[in-house]
């Protein structure tokens, strides 16, 4: 035990929340006990119970934990110039979707459950503020003010998330032509030497919808 270390202890508890989350989203929140759970898991109850004082501080802190996890994904794949933005929003939803659709769909369990509503609103808290750091680390890239920034990348996320949670191409559909023409004209106003390229090299380059409409 000499050599078991707080960041041992740590990493150790940081796997079985991982784990767990993913068994909750595989069984569903409702009905799941510590005892299903554990034996889903391949873990024994005690395991469980070392690291966690019961059910419910283990789906609260794994919630937050492996939900922030998420976070950190997505910000990851930020755009790195205006040019790359367009990239970013075209794939990022089925992307989501794909990777942690059943996280987003737990999530929501969790969080709108009475008994851990409140948790759910300071984890959100906590979204506000690293939405807003992310908006700022955008800023220098795209030329648009974070102010701005921070408003459209909530109009993504719920984009995101309602796909992952329904697949509904419609919903997601009109949310992005929106989003894009809302950026295509802060781009224009913020970043104008930005947009101008763009231009030039659509012309020079032009997609498969501008040649279609060039051709109608």
């Amino acid at each position: 035990m000499a050599n078991y270390t707080e960041e041992h202890w740590n990493e150790k508890k940081v796997a079985l929340m991982e784990k767990c989350f993913n068994g909750f989203a595989d069984l569903g929140l409702h009905g799941t006990g510590i005892r299903v759970l554990a034996k889903h898991c391949g873990y024994n109850t005690s395991m469980i119970y070392t690291y966690f004082e019961d059910l419910d501080d283990l789906i609260i802190q794994s919630t937050e934990y492996c939900m922030s996890k998420v976070e950190d994904d997505f910000m990851a794949k930020a755009p790195t110039d205006v040019e790359d933005l367009w990239r970013f929003i075209d794939e990022i939803p089925y992307w989501t979707a794909k990777k942690h659709g059943k996280k987003y769909r737990l999530m929501y369990q969790v969080y709108t459950h009475p008994k851990y509503r409140e948790y759910g609103q300071k984890f959100f808290k906590g979204v506000d503020q690293r939405y807003t750091e992310y908006a700022k680390s955008l800023e220098p890239k795209l030329g648009i003010p974070y102010q701005k920034l921070t408003g459209l990348i909530y109009i993504l996320i719920r984009a995101c998330v309602h796909y992952a949670l329904f697949e509904d191409e419609f919903y997601l559909k009109s949310q992005i032509a929106v989003l894009k023409e809302t950026l295509e004209l802060f781009v224009m106003k913020y970043n104008p030497k930005a947009n101008s390229l763009t231009q030039r090299r659509q012309a020079e380059f032009p997609t498969d919808e501008q040649n279609k409409e060039g051709n109608e």
